[in-house]
């Protein structure tokens, strides 16, 4: 059936992708690998690194070591949209692998996800030997000692069984990767603050039930040459956790960087070209909003480390740098877990009373420069695009590269007490528990004095973005008494998570509920005016208020457009009249006022 395919196609004989050239590479990490023909070959060490299994093979091999050692259990944290099983293993030495026992125990855990695209699927066939040689080959025995791990070694299911080999034609290997997004198209690492997903919807719960102490995601990068094979990071210090981002800087960097070297591999930092054509122009200095993995973590003080392996090294190089990083992640969290968990309390514990929601996208001005271990290039004219194409020769250059930071926050809001949430939103009310917020529900109707924001300008999106119509608008304060019924519930900000609810709440943050497009309905008018009984409204209206008739004729004055459009002109008077509509653009949620100060 596939040929079939690739004939209709015209693709039989189509070779792949020109890459760049790649330098060959041999490190001490390919001790760690076994021979095909051993028992204990995980799938991608029997294809020689050239194949990655499929989502059954994967699952098959899993169940046989289930089976084999009593440190391993699989747990389906739920189905996906095409109804697979999404399997997370539990690899401890507790005989009750439960949540509750693995905290009790007192070890850290360390979440490590695999495939959230799936085609970038390295972080599964690494996690295999991983598990393989915690347990029956035993070189990594001694982990299990003090720590557990939890791997999810395929989230993205169903897009990891959209295989195919023309997916991901700036990769090299392996010879059928997945598809990055799942069966619904919506890409699971722009869902975590939404939670559209049913994938992500049971990846939220796991993390709120299990409450790892470390969370590791691992991706392959896009874009530029370089000689880095193994990237990595996280939010700095200037963002919602910076107790952690500190920990993350001074501890597990230095020893992480050292495990891979030592092993051969080149580690480096996250890297995102500013002009994929112009390599010289830098790199964004990124903080990542809720929407990302490491952003959701910063967010809800969970230590997440973002992994990127270099998309132009060879499968089998990625493979291997990938079970170094593993190994070595492990080690330092077994070893520091008390200054670890010293961190994650401290950023627990804050409660800010003003926190950033937006950064500009504007760099700040004089960027700093880093040493950065390149691949030199040149440009030629095309005659396939008729601008200039960008050539990597191969060859080592080591340059100083620009780093763009943001100049600064775009948007800040004064921390409430808490937030108000009417009981008729209940999708939004069932999205806060999902993400573990804490919050109390109103028994009987009660009447509560609040801000509430009403949306000025409100612009949305031309086009779909990940399943949704997503907004803009300039919400002003307004102060009202709102009768709340039975079920609303209130949202204190006093929590580990208050700052969470705030991205989440607030509209001027990019990932708010208000900006994924949950609040559609506020933003249409429902009642109307017939223009006979506006004219003659109008005209008493203005007949009997000074103030209004001179801010009428202010704008009359001052919009040419206005002063011709006789629709608009009742409609600015409409919307000054008892008739209006006064939930028109107000945005549900309220801000509770704090109390006065004695």
């Amino acid at each position: 059936m596939f040929g079939v395919a690739l004939i209709s196609l015209g693709l039989v004989g189509f070779e792949p992708a020109p890459l760049p050239p790649v330098p060959e590479w041999s490190g001490a990490s390919e001790a760690l690998a076994v021979a095909p023909e051993d028992p204990l070959a995980t799938p991608v060490e029997r294809s020689g690194f050239r194949d990655t299994p499929s989502y059954d093979v994967t699952v098959q091999w899993l169940r046989q070591l289930d089976v084999a050692r009593p440190e391993i259990e699989m747990r389906s944290l739920g189905k996906s949209g095409e109804g697979r099983d999404l399997w997370m293993v539990v690899a401890s030495r507790e005989r009750d692998k439960s949540p509750e026992s693995l905290q009790r125990s007192g070890k850290p855990i360390v979440l490590v996800q695999a495939g959230i695209h799936a085609g970038e699927i390295d972080g599964k066939d690494a996690g295999l030997m991983m598990l393989r040689d915690m347990t029956v080959r035993g070189t990594a025995a001694r982990l299990l000692e003090e720590v557990h791990l939890l791997l999810i070694p395929i989230f993205n299911v169903d897009g990891h069984e959209r295989s195919s080999p023309w997916n991901r034609m700036n990769q090299r290997g392996p010879s059928t990767p997945g598809w990055r997004t799942t069966a619904r198209n919506l890409n699971l690492n722009r869902d975590y603050a939404k939670a559209d997903a049913p994938e992500m919807r049971h990846l939220l719960q796991a993390i709120e039930r299990w409450r790892p102490d470390l969370y590791v995601d691992v991706h392959v990068t896009d874009g530029a040459d370089y000689r880095y094979d193994v990237t990595y990071g996280w939010n700095d210090r200037e963002a919602w956790s910076p107790a952690i981002a500190g920990w993350l800087d001074a501890v597990l960097r230095p020893a992480v960087d050292g495990a891979l070297e030592r092993l051969g591999h080149a580690p480096g930092p996250l890297v995102l070209t500013v002009d994929p054509q112009d390599p010289s122009r830098g790199m964004y200095g990124w903080t990542a909003g809720p929407r990302y993995s490491n952003g959701y973590g910063d967010a809800r003080h969970l230590p997440t480390v973002l992994v990127e392996n270099h998309s132009l090294k060879p499968f089998r190089q990625r493979v291997l740098g990938t079970r170094v990083l593993l190994e070595a992640v492990l080690g330092v969290v077994a070893r520091e877990h008390g200054s670890l968990r010293a961190a994650i309390s401290q950023d627990r514990a804050r409660r800010e009373p003003e926190i950033v929601t937006a950064w500009n996208d504007q760099p700040a001005a004089n960027p700093t420069t880093i040493p950065f271990d390149g691949i030199a290039w040149r440009h030629e004219d095309s005659p396939v695009s008729g601008g200039k194409r960008l050539v990597y020769t191969g060859e080592p250059a080591s340059l100083d590269m620009p780093i763009l930071e943001p100049s600064g926050p775009a948007a800040s809001v004064r921390r409430p007490p808490a937030y108000w949430i009417p009981g008729q939103w209940d999708e939004i009310i069932d999205r806060l528990a999902l993400h573990g917020i804490r919050m109390d529900r109103l028994t009987g109707p009660r009447a509560v004095q609040m801000d509430m924001y009403r949306i000025d300008n409100p612009d949305l999106s031309d086009n779909a973005y990940e399943g949704r119509v997503t907004v803009q608008g300039a919400p002003r304060v307004e102060r009202r008494t709102e009768i709340l019924p039975a079920g609303s519930a209130r949202v204190p900000t006093d929590q580990p998570l208050g700052t969470l609810a705030m991205l989440l709440l607030e509209p001027s943050s990019p990932d708010s509920f208000f900006r994924w497009g949950f609040f559609l309905e506020i933003l249409q008018r429902t009642e109307y005016f017939e223009p006979y009984v506006m004219e003659a409204l109008g005209a008493r209206m203005l007949a009997d208020d000074a103030a209004l008739r001179a801010a009428f004729e202010k704008r009359l004055a001052a919009d040419s457009a206005f002063a011709a459009d006789p629709d608009a002109r009742l409609r600015w008077l409409y919307d000054r009249s008892p008739y209006h509509d006064d939930r028109f653009r107000l945005y549900p949620v309220g801000r509770e006022i704090p109390a006065a100060a004695p």
